[in-house]
């Protein structure tokens, strides 16, 4: 029998009582989640369990050579605004979302390229793979890019996208949010998570956000409204910023 999302709840609160009583008792903090954590279905088919492999006896720079490398010049300043990559308008809440990527000291990470990619309005990605009986944009293909200025800043000038339905229990959705890439200096350095926005009513439902048990990294998660940051008679405005390492850093996919 397919598991129902009030199934999924009982999981989640569990794992979280669990995991609340045992900071509460003196356990260490942890900012990322289980790799096999049991709500979040696929993690428990596909998550690594093997030991890491070091690349030893070889010069590991061989790897990053055939990875690809980015810089000013691969990037035009119309990659950043998804609005106007084709030849009409997206359907949608304009959007700028905005923010710093940052160290564990506060100090800006400069010329670092920052990708993202997203749901349109409707809910549903550009995919071929994509099985979300939602309408396609014919407008918005939802993948943008930039690179950070010299305060680590970076925008982008998107759409807000939809909440949509995915195959991990019987009506599961998943929150509006948007894939974010964080480039490092080579393809092997690669960050990948994901950005939230407030106040979303799907948060308490979604394995995969929740499976960030710790209420802190959780809530790094989620932007900020900011009203400075929305452009009059255009768009609205959200700021999140992105720290790589150290007490406050954002969640990572790669740490699962």
């Amino acid at each position: 029998m397919a598991l129902t999302q009030s199934d999924i709840d009982v999981e989640i609160k569990d794992l979280q009582d669990a995991y609340d009583k045992a900071v509460a008792g003196g356990a260490p903090v942890r900012h990322h989640p289980s790799r096999d954590y049991p709500p979040y279905r696929s993690s428990l088919l596909r998550h690594p369990k093997q030991p890491l492999v070091a690349v030893d006896g070889g010069d590991p720079e061989t790897v990053e050579l055939s990875g690809p490398v980015f810089g000013v010049t691969d990037i035009t300043e119309h990659d950043s605004d998804l609005t106007i990559q084709h030849r009409g308008e997206p359907l949608g809440e304009r959007m700028t979302v905005s923010g710093r990527l940052l160290d564990r000291d506060g100090r800006p990470v400069r010329g670092q390229l920052i990708e993202i990619w997203q749901a349109n309005a409707a809910g549903r990605y550009a995919h071929l793979r994509e099985q979300h009986p939602a309408p396609l944009d014919p407008n918005f293909t939802g993948v943008g890019r930039t690179l950070t200025d010299d305060q680590g800043r970076y925008r982008f000038t998107t759409i807000k996208p939809g909440p949509y339905p995915w195959g991990n229990h019987t009506n599961a959705w998943r929150p509006a949010h948007i894939h974010f890439s964080v480039f490092g200096t080579a393809f092997t350095q690669r960050l990948i998570t994901q950005m939230y926005f407030p106040s979303d009513p799907l948060f308490r439902y979604d394995p995969i956000l929740q499976s960030v048990t710790d209420r802190a990294a959780r809530d790094r998660l989620i932007a900020t409204y900011q009203h400075d940051l929305s452009r009059p008679e255009f768009s609205m405005g959200y700021e999140w910023d992105i720290v790589l390492d150290g007490p406050s850093a954002t969640w990572i996919e790669e740490g699962r």
